[in-house]
């Protein structure tokens, strides 16, 4: 299946390069078995439990995440090299989610009435669940991703099929061990180390009601036209190039600080990072200066130790394709403003000015340590160059004028906009995007309303 990379499961540590394990790749008489149990507990398990159990069951998930911590951040260090205190971070906001889930369980499944406009008796939606559910989630947040998909789908009393990224199939154990251990029956949460001509056949048995994928751009495309062919409903998050909006502030240094913040999260490998800075005029040759020494200062390191604020990149491919954007860059007229260079798969944080909306920077994803500086003239430019973009994930505003912020909020082509804050993400908060970010929401009570069938019961007069 063209889109979605093809790789054997392995550990590779990105930091030093050691090939640490290797894992097996599924057999097609596995698949056909992981999905016949899929179905078997769908059939089974999901009809004959309650909402309240299916959650003691999800709660038991976070708690032990919070349990088994240090052993699953640790985890993802080996895997894809994030610094060991954002891991601990993640698998904590892993928990939250659970719990949020959990907590919430009766109000998300609720019946929902209907006030009839004409005739007699009642109607109302009832939540169900649609089956069995494939998963396809990325290397960069390899718990995070998989809780807000699982979480509430299981809740709900859909199965999973969850594929991880090939570079993450330790965790991928982890978490397969972590339903199990919950109370989970076999079957509910499968795990499976598929290839991309497997994914393609999963996606296609009828059994399978649906598809979400977390990932790249190409990846999305082409798991949409395989879903899309099967009539089956998909939900993308895809990639983003997220505008970081400076209009005015009180506080410039605590500006820039949060800035720095949200474009080094996870070694600036995240999909929602602040990525391209749009500074309107009167800020923007202090905004940079003052950013370019921030980012800067910041260097990588080993991410085993607690005191490394960013790693590695991901792997060797990663970090290729990131040297590779920054000279094409160049080449094509932008300005390099600071680059600390490359040291194996650590690469330090880059600014980048003058990109031309010729160059391909200018509509292109960084997934890494480099940060794209705009000027503008004024409010109204800001928002054009914010939306000239083929992305609409997230966005930042920074202002101290509150109509000019819900203003501008407003106008704004993405599914998500913090103003005055970064880092803001919450298990109640819904999660997405729009244009080619993709589409559909996880998290919150809309992450429970994508895979679930919304049945309409009508009842007239006995």
């Amino acid at each position: 299946m063209r889109g979605i990379d093809s790789m054997v499961y392995a550990v590779v540590n990105p930091a030093t390069g050691e090939t640490i394990r290797e894992y097996p790749t599924i057999t097609d008489a596995g698949i056909e078995e992981a999905i016949a149990s899929a179905e078997a507990a769908y059939r089974g398990w999901s009809r004959s439990t309650t909402a309240g159990e299916r959650a003691a069951l999800v709660r038991r998930v976070g708690e032990l995440h919070s349990e088994r911590r240090e052993e699953l951040a640790k985890t993802i260090v080996r895997e894809m090299g994030k610094p060991i205190e954002q891991a601990l971070g993640e698998v904590d906001f892993c928990a939250s989610i659970y719990g949020f889930y959990a907590d919430n369980a009766a109000k998300l499944l609720a019946d929902e009435p209907i006030e009839l406009l004409a005739g007699e008796g009642t109607a109302v939606v009832r939540r169900s669940p649609v089956g069995v559910l494939l998963g396809i989630m990325p290397w960069n947040f390899p718990y995070y991703q998989v809780a807000r998909f699982a979480g509430p789908n299981l809740l709900i009393g859909n199965t999973i099929l969850l594929k991880h990224a090939p570079q993450c199939p330790e965790s991928a154990a982890a978490l397969q061990q972590i339903y199990l251990d919950a109370g989970f029956p076999a079957g509910a949460y499968v795990n499976i180390y598929a290839t991309n001509e497997q994914i393609e056949t999963v996606i296609a048995d009828p059994r399978v009601q649906g598809v979400s994928l977390t990932g790249s751009e190409r990846a999305g495309t082409s798991v949409a036209a395989i879903a899309g062919k099967h009539l089956k409903k998909v939900v993308l998050e895809l990639g983003g190039s997220d505008p970081f909006i400076l209009l005015s502030t009180n506080d410039l240094d605590s500006v820039v600080e949060q800035a720095v913040e949200a474009r080094l999260d996870n070694t600036g490998q995240s999909c929602n990072a602040a990525k391209r800075f749009i500074v309107v005029e009167d800020l923007y040759e202090p905004f940079l200066e003052k950013f370019t020494a921030a980012l800067t200062a910041v260097t990588p390191g080993d991410p085993t130790s607690s005191e490394t604020p960013i790693g590695p990149l991901s792997s060797t491919a990663a970090a290729d394709r990131l040297e590779e954007q920054l000279g094409r860059a160049v080449a094509q007229g932008a300005t390099l403003v600071s680059n600390g260079g490359r040291e194996g798969n650590f690469i330090a944080p880059a600014v980048l000015t003058n990109i031309s909306p010729e160059s391909d920077a200018y509509r292109e994803e960084f997934f890494g340590p480099v940060a794209s500086v705009y000027k503008a003239a004024n409010e109204t430019e800001a928002i054009r160059v914010a939306n000239d973009t083929p992305f609409g994930l997230g966005s930042y505003v920074f202002t101290t004028d509150p109509e000019q912020a819900l203003r501008v909020a407003d106008k704004i082509d993405a599914g998500m906009v913090y103003v005055n804050l970064v880092l803001a993400d919450g298990a109640e908060l819904p999660f997405g995007g729009v244009k080619r970010s993709g589409f559909g929401r996880e998290l919150g009570r809309f992450g429970a309303d994508e895979f679930v069938n919304k049945k309409l019961i009508r009842i007239g007069l006995a």
